[in-house]
């Protein structure tokens, strides 16, 4: 917490200091904050902040009524449209039990999908 000029910021600090922002899972509420602009905790004002030079890729995960709502393929097109990498959910039995789509990607897609990007900008080798 900061409480005067040049105290150090942490969200702020976190957006300079990462080289890729990875959003896994992300839940519907997280998702209708990210796409209205709100920023109320910590993650939320790291994505309001991100320096959209670098990858921000983001999972979602919700039930699947909650993913068939309307809402959320808006909000989804209006996290593509800030150019931030989706990695579409799976369909699979959810964690309360339904079976349908909505569940987050496995890991190693999750994983491949960041080896992927990182080799692409050359950000691999460089930590």
């Amino acid at each position: 917490m900061w409480k005067r000029l040049s105290d150090p910021v942490l969200h702020i600090d976190l957006r300079r200091w990462a080289d890729m922002l990875v959003v896994a899972p992300l839940d519907a509420n997280t998702l209708g904050k990210v796409a209205s602009g709100i920023c109320d905790n910590l993650l939320t004002s790291v994505i309001r902040a991100w320096d959209r030079t670098k990858p921000l890729l983001f999972c979602p995960a919700m039930n699947t009524a909650m993913w068939e709502h309307p809402v959320t393929a808006q909000h989804v097109e209006q996290l593509k449209g800030f150019g931030y990498i989706e990695i579409p959910c799976v369909a699979k039995k959810l964690a309360c039990g339904d079976e349908g789509l909505g569940a987050m990607a496995e890991v190693y897609t999750i994983l491949e999908k960041v080896k992927e990007i990182l080799l692409e900008r050359d950000l691999l080798h460089q930590s």
